[in-house]
C-alpha cells in the first residue's frame, strides 16, 4: 500500500479507497434495481467485472491507435461488443440469472464505471496494470452488490441464496417486505455508503503535517502556531501570535498607510 505504483495497490484501491459504488457512487441504477437478492448482486458484479477487465485490456492495447477525437465512440463500441458476447453466454449457460437481471445486462454498455475506467485509467496505462485495475474495481463493485443484496434478501424475504433462514418460523420473526422494495433498497444503500465513507476516512484520510515553520507560512493554524502563541504570551490586534508572524507582516500595508495619511490631512484642514 505504501507504493502507489504497485499492482497490489491498483487492485486494493477498488475495494475500499475508490470503491466504484460506495465511494465514487457510480453504477447506482443497477445496484438498486438488481440487489433484491444476494445471487442477483453476485451475478451482476461478475458480469460487470468480466466486461471491465476485457475492455480495459483491449482499450489499453489500442490506446495509441484510437484517435482522440473518436475515443469515446470507440470505447462504447468495444464495450457494447463485449456485452453482446457476455449476454449470449449468459443466455446459454445461466438463463435464469439472465432473465432475472433482464435489461440491466445490455445496460452495462453505458455503465459509468466501465466507461470511466476506460477513459481515466486504461487510456494511459499498460495492459497488465489496466487488467489489474479492472479486476480491483470489479471485485469492489461485486462485494458492494453482494453485501447490499444479502441484507435486502435476509431482511426482506428471510432467505440467503434462496435458502430459508432458521430464525424465520411460523408465529415468530417475519420478513420485512419493505427491504425488497425500492424504498428498502435506498435505505440499505444509504447506510452502506455512510459506513464505507466513514471507514474510508479512517483508513485513507490524509493526515496533516506534524509541524511546519510558521515563520515561513504566516497565518497558518497548527500545533506550532498554538505553541508559539503560548510561549510569546501576547497577541497582536488581529488575534494572531506575534511569534508566528514575520515582522514584515506585522507592519500596516500600503493601502492602510495611504488611508491613515488621508485621514491625518483631513484632521489638519479642520
Amino acid at each position: 500500500m505504501k507504493n502507489k505504483n504497485s499492482l497490489l495497490y491498483e487492485f486494493l484501491k477498488g475495494i475500499l479507497k475508490e470503491n466504484p459504488l460506495l465511494i465514487l457512487v457510480l453504477g447506482t441504477c443497477p445496484a438498486l434495481a438488481v440487489t433484491t437478492s444476494a445471487w442477483n448482486g453476485v451475478g451482476m458484479g461478475i458480469a460487470a467485472t468480466a466486461v471491465l477487465i476485457m475492455s480495459n485490456v483491449i482499450i489499453s492495447l489500442l490506446r495509441k491507435i484510437i484517435p482522440d477525437k473518436v475515443r469515446i465512440p470507440a470505447y462504447i463500441t468495444i464495450i457494447a461488443s463485449l456485452v453482446t458476447v457476455l449476454q449470449f453466454l449468459m443466455q446459454a449457460y445461466v438463463p435464469a440469472l439472465n432473465a432475472s437481471l433482464g435489461i440491466f445486462i445490455p445496460l452495462i454498455t453505458v455503465n459509468c464505471i466501465i466507461l470511466g475506467r476506460a477513459e481515466a485509467f486504461a487510456n494511459s496505462h499498460g495492459i497488465i496494470r489496466s487488467a489489474v485495475d479492472g479486476l480491483g474495481m470489479g471485485v469492489g463493485f461485486t462485494l458492494a452488490l453482494f453485501f447490499i443484496g444479502s441484507i435486502r434478501e435476509i431482511l426482506g424475504f428471510g432467505t440467503f441464496f434462496g435458502v430459508k433462514m432458521p430464525w424465520i418460523t411460523e408465529g415468530g420473526l417475519q420478513p420485512m417486505m419493505i427491504f425488497g422494495l425500492p424504498a428498502g433498497g435506498f435505505a440499505v444503500f444509504g447506510i452502506t455508503v455512510a459506513i464505507t465513507q466513514k471507514l474510508n476516512k479512517r483508513f485513507y484520510a490524509r493526515r496533516p503535517q506534524a509541524a511546519i515553520d510558521c515563520t515561513k507560512c504566516p497565518g497558518c493554524i497548527n500545533a506550532q502556531t498554538a505553541s508559539a502563541g503560548q510561549e510569546s504570551g501576547s497577541l497582536n490586534g488581529s488575534g494572531t501570535a506575534k511569534a508566528a508572524v514575520p515582522e514584515t507582516q506585522t507592519e500596516p500595508g500600503v493601502l492602510a498607510n495611504l488611508k491613515d495619511a488621508k485621514q491625518s490631512e483631513r484632521e489638519e484642514t479642520k
